[in-house]
């Protein structure tokens, strides 16, 4: 019972984290960098931390055969890169909770793939999770008054919903012969090498780091460095609570962790209107909650899926 209540504990904690960075983050990208030097930052500083650590403790984790390097590969580019940058491009444009939640409508996608295009069997539920996510996307956005939302962060969320789905399939695979932190790691550092090639470290815009940057919202009166900001979102926005999800997942089941997942765009909404002003309509409400419920379902029918 303890041990579950740590697990659980462990969770709730990295979901807050990882939802509380969605504040921070959204501070720097407005007065700042843009999302593709944004997560150039955190996914190589979160690298050379990491790596560090398990380079001098659980060295053999990090071993890859020949076979597994494709995969690697694919899952820094598209399950690091593209999940961060499309995340960073949809919260400057979208509030911080409508972004996360399209973001995690990720489970829908993958059972569409895994019933249209590898034709295996999934529940019948998938067809009411479709129906209650699309419908509560659709009271979110108002598609009926003209779309209450900004088009490129609609586009860059569902973007990253895709990428978000092929980071949990991808992970999956490679999930069968590495653990969790070596795929991490390994994702972290091909993201960092493809975005260093796109994105010369020469031409990074140093002086952020020394620019006094408005905290917005119910703190606009304040200010603190960039380097301080992106110090917080590299350890406490993503290493923290990466080893806490990692803590978490070894004591208690994936599928009970799904659900702890499915806190985090609960919490960033709070957050957001808390700090932000971010506040929906009533009707952009019941969208909210009619989407987590059909996200609810679809990862429940997701892990029935993986059983088959």
């Amino acid at each position: 019972m303890l041990a579950k209540l740590r697990g659980e504990i462990y969770l709730f904690s990295g979901a807050l984290l990882f939802a509380f960075n969605g504040i921070i983050s959204k501070i720097v990208l407005v007065d700042g960098l843009s999302a593709w030097r944004l997560t150039q930052i955190r996914t190589g500083g979160a690298f050379v931390i990491l790596f560090a650590i398990f380079f001098t403790f659980r060295r053999a984790e990090l071993k890859s055969t020949r076979a597994e390097l494709p995969w690697l590969i694919a899952f820094g580019a598209v399950g690091v890169a593209l999940v961060q940058a499309f995340y960073f491009v949809a919260i400057e444009r979208l509030y911080v909770g409508v972004a996360l939640l399209i973001e995690f409508t990720a489970p829908i996608w993958i059972l569409l793939f895994l019933r249209f295009i590898l034709k295996k069997h999934v529940p019948n539920s998938l067809w009411y999770a479709i129906l209650l996510s699309f419908t509560g996307l659709l009271l979110i956005t108002q598609i009926w008054s003209g779309l209450s939302l900004d088009e490129i962060g609609l586009i860059a969320a569902l973007l990253d919903a895709l990428a978000l789905a092929g980071y949990f399939l991808i992970g999956d695979r490679l999930g069968k012969t590495k653990t969790s932190a070596a795929i991490s790691i390994w994702g972290f550092g091909v993201a960092s090498a493809l975005l260093l090639c796109a994105l010369p470290a020469w031409q990074f815009p140093v002086e952020v780091f020394g620019k006094d940057m408005q905290l917005l919202g119910r703190f606009s009166q304040y200010v603190l460095p960039g380097w301080v900001l992106i110090l917080w979102i590299v350890v406490m926005g993503t290493i923290a609570p990466y080893l806490l999800m990692v803590s978490g997942l070894k004591i208690l089941s994936a599928s009970t962790a799904s659900i702890f997942g499915m806190i985090e765009p609960v919490l960033a909404g709070m957050f957001a209107w808390w700090w932000l002003s971010e506040s929906l309509s009533g009707i952009q409400l019941i969208g909210c909650v009619v989407v987590l419920i059909g996200i609810f379902i679809a990862d429940r029918a997701r892990v029935k899926a993986d059983v088959h």
